[in-house]
């Protein structure tokens, strides 16, 4: 086999390679969404050493279609339903291609000025559309969990700055609601805080942050000789898309000179909708805040990025004394080294993805789609709350509908593994006010009213007539 593929393989394969994906997107409604697999499949499929001579792209294609496949499921269908629906739309794809083409790491400026400049102009389209301030600046991550991971390392910062040298943590104490991400309490961790010095703030009825018991958990810390250092309010919380009273916990931060940070990951991307430009409101104060294209953006996984208004702060953070010889940069005033604001070096070309999005759909095309998930999701919601045998279990905010049979919760743990088994859809389930209920969020860009109300009779058809009663009835066969 030669040592690399001649222009006109690579050309070939690639057409293949398209034309399986434009098929793929077609048609994936007569796909599962879960694959019907047991765990180890694969590896019992696969040979257990690496081949010594390379193979055919003919063989390696058939084996992603008959191997790869079956055994995937697939985030990017339209009715998938579980977790935070996510989309790879068209453009957003090829913006992916063309980054793996390219294959540069801005590290620096001077690695790639184009990837580095380009980084700057869209998160700054984005943020324009969001109503943020201006002197906000942008950076690309992985996930939400690495962006607010750097937002708790700069609040470390600004609060202690002699850890960076000592490595010794005065007793530092972060906040944040009982329904903020898990990523938030791992990213405290990763940070050095400690479990103990988390505290999960009680939420009101609707599942958001009191600022009340936030204010009387700060002022008993500080009467313990703690010091309290980081709160993170939430705009979408992942079990409710609950949204935290931003504005007034940013009063309570600059009360106590806490760093204040946002997690807005899911529902942030709603704030380009005019009549929900509201949910940001205080967020201008923030001096953090996190939101992922790749959730409600229909870029490809991944891609989040974090806000700031502590640009030097973020800076100072990582910044060692003497920087090492490979990444010396001249000092040019317009010239952004991105690797000083993140514990990455390697940096890959994101932003080309979703400044393809971004021109492809235009801020109108954008939201035309996200009022239209929203739609639907209202939509469902009265159709659920027309049975008699289910229930809404929460507010529908944006596009989630949590819902639960009115029956056990070992009722609606069996409904749903039904439903999931099916390959016909696929939801999760969460527990709210101490009960299992299960949720239905809608995000996939090529979801359509109908995918949602064949979901919905399927789920129907699944549980016996009537109108049932509490308790752990068996499932109606099929």
């Amino acid at each position: 086999m030669p040592s690399e593929m001649s222009p006109d393989e690579f050309r070939a394969a690639a057409h293949q390679a398209v034309d399986w994906i434009a098929d793929y997107l077609r048609d994936i409604r007569n796909l599962p969404v879960l694959p019907d697999v047991q765990p180890g499949a694969l590896i019992d499929h696969l040979p257990k050493t690496g081949p010594e001579q390379g193979e055919s792209m003919d063989a390696i294609f058939a084996d992603f279609q008959n191997l790869i496949v079956p055994g995937i499921t697939h985030w990017n269908h339209p009715r998938f339903f579980a977790y935070f629906s996510i989309s790879a739309s068209g453009p957003g794809i090829l913006g992916e291609m063309l980054a793996a083409a390219l294959n540069v790491n801005h590290m620096l400026w001077k690695t790639s000025p184009a990837a580095t400049e380009l980084e700057q102009v869209t998160l700054g389209w984005l943020r324009q559309w969001l109503g943020l301030p201006d002197h906000f600046f942008g950076i690309i991550h992985d996930t939400a969990s690495t962006g607010s991971l750097h937002a708790i390392l700069a609040a470390r910062e600004l609060a202690a700055p002699e850890v960076r040298r000592t490595g010794e943590f005065p007793p530092l104490v972060m906040y944040a609601s009982e329904h903020a991400h898990s990523s938030i309490d791992r990213g405290a961790l990763a940070a050095g805080i400690g479990l103990e010095n988390i505290r999960h703030v009680p939420s009101d009825d609707e599942f958001r942050m009191r600022a009340d018991a936030l204010r009387a958990m700060i002022e008993a810390d500080l009467a313990a000789g703690r010091k309290p250092f980081c709160v993170v309010a939430t705009v979408g919380t992942t079990s409710t898309t609950s949204i935290d009273p931003v504005a007034e916990i940013g009063e309570i931060a600059r009360r106590y000179n806490l760093w204040f940070h946002v997690d807005a990951a899911y529902a942030g991307s709603a704030a380009l909708l005019d009549e929900h430009r509201h949910i940001l409101n205080g967020a201008a104060q923030a001096d953090s805040l996190v939101v992922n294209p790749h959730k409600w953006l229909f870029t490809p996984v991944d891609l989040s990025i974090l806000y700031t208004r502590q640009k030097d702060v973020m800076r100072r953070m990582l910044s060692l004394e003497e920087a090492p010889p490979y990444l010396e940069a001249a000092d040019q005033d317009r010239a952004v080294n991105l690797s000083e604001y993140s514990l990455a070096l390697g940096r890959r070309f994101r932003s080309l993805k979703l400044w393809f999005v971004l021109r492809y759909f235009g801020r109108e095309g954008i939201t035309r789609v996200l009022r239209g998930h929203m739609k639907m999701a209202q939509d469902l919601a009265q159709q659920i709350a027309a049975d008699s045998r289910f229930e809404i279990a929460a507010p529908v905010l944006f596009s989630l509908v949590c819902f639960r049979y009115r029956g056990s919760d070992q009722y609606n743990r069996d409904l749903l593994d039904r439903i999931n088994s099916s390959g016909r859809a696929f939801l999760s389930g969460t527990t709210l006010h101490g009960k299992f209920v299960l949720r239905l969020t809608i995000g996939n860009v090529a979801t359509t009213e109908d995918d949602v109300r064949q979901t919905w009779e399927w789920i129907r058809s699944l549980v016996l007539p009537g109108t049932g009663s509490p308790g752990g009835e068996p499932l109606h066969p099929l």
